[in-house]
């Protein structure tokens, strides 16, 4: 029973120590993001004389425009995604498969999007579709195919593009990790069997990369689903969520309806934590 004591005394040494290694990550945490959006829960269920209330969620989820500005935002974020998949597939399998000693090449174009600023990539579409540039004076000047520039920004095509060219990298580094762990012999015993290339890819390849793409489109859809910047410059007249709190902020001033927004935006966001981590789970098992 004595030795018992000086054991006990020893292994919650270790614990402690570790509980103050987290200590600082834990109160920054708490500090910086669970008080703002307890602060911010707050502000949504606070009418305007102090009293509780639920009329802000209950506009959001009931009225046809807030509605439609909500259905916009995923849609918006779904053809996003749905487009990230179409190109960042074949992209992540000759990544995987064909790149060889190319493949850090690859990697790095793939990055160098994400090194840039937001506001220079967007100013940057801006520059190539103005009125005045590279390709309507291309069009234009010229080759002269066209006698008048074409009003090619501030549309919704030239913003999804945008979104979609600093999203594709999530896509691909998501399918391509998976693919790596793909042994190419199966593909080569089904080709063996009888199987032709697309019979190969579309009954092996495909299934156990599904992972990397499920991977893959829940993280650009959550980004998609914040994008803000993007659309504000570019956007052409979309409707989204983050923009409606931005007028709210700015133009309306009020904080409770943007709170409240802020509150359907981020349970959008968690449950595509919580698929992510179903799926996560699922591979592990």
């Amino acid at each position: 029973m004595q030795a018992e004591a000086p054991l006990r005394a020893t292994t919650a040494q270790p614990r402690a120590r570790r509980w103050l290694l987290a200590a600082p990550a834990v109160l920054f945490l708490f500090a910086f993001f669970v008080l703002p959006l307890f602060d911010n829960g707050m502000r949504s269920v606070v009418g305007a004389e102090g009293e509780f209330t639920l009329s802000r969620y209950v506009a959001l989820l009931t009225d046809s425009f807030y509605l439609g500005v909500t259905a916009e935002t995923v849609l918006l974020s779904a053809g996003v995604t749905a487009i990230c998949v179409l190109i960042g597939y074949p992209v992540a399998y000759f990544l995987v498969r064909k790149a060889g000693r190319w493949a850090g090449l690859v990697i790095f174009l793939l990055i160098a999007p994400l090194l840039t600023s937001i506001i220079m990539r967007t100013f940057g579409w801006q520059v190539l579709f103005a009125r005045r540039g590279l390709v309507n004076n291309l069009l234009v000047d010229q080759l002269g195919l066209l006698s008048a520039p074409l009003r090619l920004t501030n549309s919704p095509e030239i913003a999804v593009a945008a979104l979609v060219h600093v999203l594709v990298p999530f896509m691909v580094l998501s399918i391509a990790t998976v693919l790596q762990g793909v042994d190419a012999r199966l593909e080569e015993s089904a080709k063996i069997l009888g199987a032709s290339r697309l019979r190969t890819f579309w009954e092996v390849t495909l299934p156990l990369s599904m992972d990397g793409i499920g991977t893959g489109a829940i993280l650009v859809f959550m980004i998609a689903n914040g994008s803000f910047v993007t659309l504000v410059l570019l956007g052409g007249g979309l409707q989204t969520l983050p923009l409606m709190i931005y007028q709210q902020f700015n133009t309306t001033r009020d904080f409770g309806m943007a709170s409240a927004m802020s509150t359907i935006l981020l349970v959008i966001a968690v449950f595509c934590l919580f698929l992510q981590l179903r799926l996560v789970r699922r591979r592990g098992a």
